[in-house]
């Protein structure tokens, strides 16, 4: 669960001779506190983020091959989020982000293309939670009928809020094709190319925009792939992407995969080989990209 300024933090900073100020001075994207911001030396700015292993706490667990650790979804929404803003995830997966939106006081509206995965993941929250602070659609996040079961959903969520878009959008898509995640041909992890690929997850992009609210922010998570003798930088060609549809890139962060590879940690030496032989180097890193729609 993500730390927050409670009067115990407010009392330890005085008696390390902190002054702290009463009246809290905000962003309308968070609930970060400027007017003592040295309270927060939890929070991350800078552009290197290493995690030496998962957090599995808080209702966190590495039950899913390539569902990203919640780390980076505490850091974001503390980050470029409020208490009771509405998260939307378009590619879900095993669930993290809701499951840390709710540790956080958020609410979550997620994106998931395989039926079961939706069963399997909803079993995770109380029926409760399904009703009021968590919504999962099966459906493809490229897709306009998708975009408007999220939009719906938004309407809903947000009514008490007077809002009917997401203040916060996560996308976590399939590093290309380098997992499978289904046979499914909407499936971004079963492209022909590598162009395909690009131009799905602009689709994506698009629904994404459409669907935040004006002046909020996205992230980007993704590494690079290595095919056919070289390197594809996917990261960089899926932010431009982010940016034709509008989008403005605030951040470039990089984080340390190592140890969250399960395949490579079980078989260094054989990667360390076929680096040597072939002339590349082992990805030990990935990007948290964060956008403004301005």
């Amino acid at each position: 669960m993500a730390k927050s300024v409670s009067k115990k933090n407010i009392k330890t900073a005085e008696n390390q001779g902190l002054r702290v100020v009463s009246t809290p001075k905000t962003k309308p994207y968070n609930d970060i506190d400027l007017n003592n911001w040295k309270l927060y030396s939890h929070i991350k700015t800078g552009s290197l983020w290493e995690f030496q292993s998962r957090d599995k706490s808080n209702g966190h667990s590495y039950d899913y091959h390539g569902n990203y650790i919640p780390q980076i979804a505490t850091q974001l929404f503390e980050r470029f989020t409020k208490k009771n803003d509405i998260i939307v995830d378009l590619f879900f997966g095993s669930g993290t982000s809701a499951i840390e939106a709710l540790n956080m006081e958020r609410k979550c509206i997620g994106v998931e293309l395989k039926q079961e995965m939706v069963n399997y993941v909803s079993e995770k929250f109380s029926k409760k939670e399904l009703v009021t602070d968590v919504n999962i659609i099966c459906g493809d996040s490229t897709s306009d009928e998708t975009k408007a079961k999220v939009q719906a959903r938004l309407e809903i969520m947000g009514k008490e809020q007077g809002k009917d878009k997401a203040q916060f959008v996560v996308l976590h898509p399939p590093y290309d094709d380098i997992i499978k995640f289904s046979e499914k041909p909407e499936d971004l992890s079963n492209c022909a190319t590598t162009e395909e690929f690009y131009n799905l997850f602009e689709k994506v992009a698009k629904n994404a925009y459409d669907l935040l609210e004006k002046g909020r922010f996205a992230a980007l998570i993704i590494g690079d792939e290595y095919k056919n003798s070289r390197v594809i930088p996917l990261g960089f060609e899926c932010m431009k992407r982010m940016e034709n549809v509008g989008f403005v890139t605030k951040a470039i962060v990089v984080k340390n995969i190592t140890g969250n590879e399960k395949a490579k940690g079980k078989t260094a030496n054989l990667w360390r080989y076929r680096a040597l032989a072939g002339g590349f180097n082992i990805f030990e890193h990935e990007y948290i990209m964060t956008f403004q729609k301005v």
